[in-house]
């Protein structure tokens, strides 16, 4: 069986970083995968999976424009690629859309899945784009979801029960828990030893809104500084917001970074502040960790988060303020939480994910 997986690219985020982690485990388990990107970003993630050499990238544009991602002329070198496996795993749009394409004008010879990761996305909330999207769904063998809350949004906007499949993301719970911590002073030179480091890891995109990360800081003492690990389209707009709230000295920009684990475990409490999720890979290595972990309280980290980490409501900074400071004045309702949070996170280990991703693979054979 040979599959291959198209993503837009190999850059921040959780769709992005599950594929690092689980090619390597897919070919362990016999499972010859390789991997498409319309667009070579050089992010750190596509030179670390060529390292590892343990399958093809097949990168259709070395462009330096992110807006090449959406060029049509990937779909006729898409073809020309897919042609060779057997199943297709698709990954974002407009990924999602192309690979349609390319294997119509393959005669439909590979099988086509598509992981949707998100509980919302704009072709939903438009009537003529709904009716475009559907089209495309049809050539869909499978859809995974990566939540009941997605499958459920998709059952009723589909139909079609029989292509749905449930499929949770996961990770390699162990590796974020006996993490060593990071050295703070080489987090940054303006954290000290006394300081208590509050992180969030995502892309800077308006889904994920630090803004109310950042603007929880003037709620909370000076020792409070905040690190954000990522980068995107936002990133300057937060520097703004960062300058004109005079936080220089406590917020920290760090960019893309390889070692999440080792940051994860040198704070103090772990934030995720976002409109909406799937289901956040961020948000249980956050749990995963042994660090607090406190959340929105929206679609796709309500039903991973409730009654393990805590959460505040979206776009609330003060009630986020507050969360942080009780659990970093608290040490006892702090250990609860880590350890509920641990558990937590536990359900969601990478194994699983292989295992029911390798079974539904097999049924399209």
């Amino acid at each position: 069986m040979k599959i291959l997986q198209i993503i837009n690219s190999l850059g921040t985020g959780g769709a992005e970083k599950l594929l690092l982690d689980t090619i390597p485990l897919y070919r362990k388990e016999g499972i010859e995968m390789d991997v498409l990107l319309l667009w070579n970003n050089n992010h750190q993630f596509t030179q670390t999976l060529m390292d590892m050499n343990v399958c093809k990238v097949h990168i259709l544009s070395e462009s330096q424009n992110v807006r090449d991602i959406y060029n049509p002329l990937h779909i006729l070198k898409m073809r020309s690629v897919m042609k060779n496996y057997s199943v297709v795993h698709v990954h974002l749009f407009p990924a999602q859309y192309f690979a349609v394409i390319a294997n119509r004008l393959n005669a439909r010879s590979s099988k086509l899945v598509f992981t949707e990761h998100n509980t919302s996305n704009n072709r939903i909330s438009s009537r003529l784009l709904k009716i475009v999207d559907r089209l495309f769904y049809k050539d869909y063998s499978k859809l995974v979801c990566i939540s009941e809350e997605i499958r459920q949004i998709y059952l009723d906007y589909l139909g079609s029960p029989e292509k749905l499949a449930l499929i949770p993301n996961g990770i390699d719970v162990e590796k974020y828990n006996s993490a060593a911590a990071a050295d703070r002073k080489n987090i940054h030179e303006d954290i000290s030893v006394g300081d208590t480091i509050i992180i969030q890891v995502s892309a800077f995109r308006p889904q994920k809104d630090q803004d109310t990360v950042i603007k929880s800081l003037t709620h909370l003492p000076e020792e409070f500084k905040l690190v954000l690990v990522g980068d995107g389209e936002r990133k300057n707009l937060l520097v703004e917001l960062v300058e004109k709230l005079g936080l220089q000295h406590r917020v920290f920009f760090l960019g893309q970074r390889m070692d999440i684990p080792q940051l994860l475990k040198a704070s103090d409490a772990v934030v995720l502040s976002s409109h909406y999720e799937g289901l956040s890979l961020a948000s249980v290595e956050g749990m995963a960790s042994g660090r607090p972990f406190v959340a929105s309280d929206v679609p796709g980290l309500h039903d991973v988060v409730v009654e393990a980490g805590v959460l505040f409501t979206q776009g609330n900074s003060e009630q986020l303020a507050a969360i942080l400071s009780r659990l970093i004045a608290d040490p006892e309702y702090s250990a609860e939480v880590r350890e509920k949070c641990y558990q937590r996170a536990r359900e969601f280990g990478i194994e699983k994910l292989i295992s029911r991703h390798i079974d539904l693979y097999n049924q399209l054979q």
